[in-house]
């Protein structure tokens, strides 16, 4: 879940407004809108803390189950041979975009 969305649902399961959540976490209402808009990118501090005024908690996890087998790999080859490999998936996906049928929708 994006930030954003994250901490609009906090506030609005705490029966919030940005006004009273702005309150509670010493910022102004213009700064929680801002944090609730798509592509806010608060640092890991401001999210908890403003999550925290909504009376939740935040829980930073890592994911382990996150395979690392591929990051692995990619970080033994030479920054040369990244590229050429980076590159050769770039012509594939060109490729397959190329191959690809547009599917018509029904208008709305």
């Amino acid at each position: 879940m994006a930030a954003s969305s994250l901490l609009r649902t906090a506030r609005r399961r705490a029966g919030l407004t940005q006004v009273d959540l702005a309150r509670r976490a010493g910022l102004s209402q213009a700064e929680v809108a801002r944090l609730e808009r798509p592509g806010a990118n608060p640092t890991a501090a401001t999210l908890e803390r403003v999550v925290h005024a909504t009376g939740h908690r935040l829980d930073l996890a890592r994911a382990d189950d996150v395979d690392e087998t591929q990051l692995r790999e990619r970080l033994r080859l030479t920054p040369a041979e990244r590229l050429a490999t980076f590159q050769a998936s770039q012509g594939n996906v060109a490729r397959l975009a190329r191959q690809a049928r547009r599917v018509r929708t029904a208008a709305r």
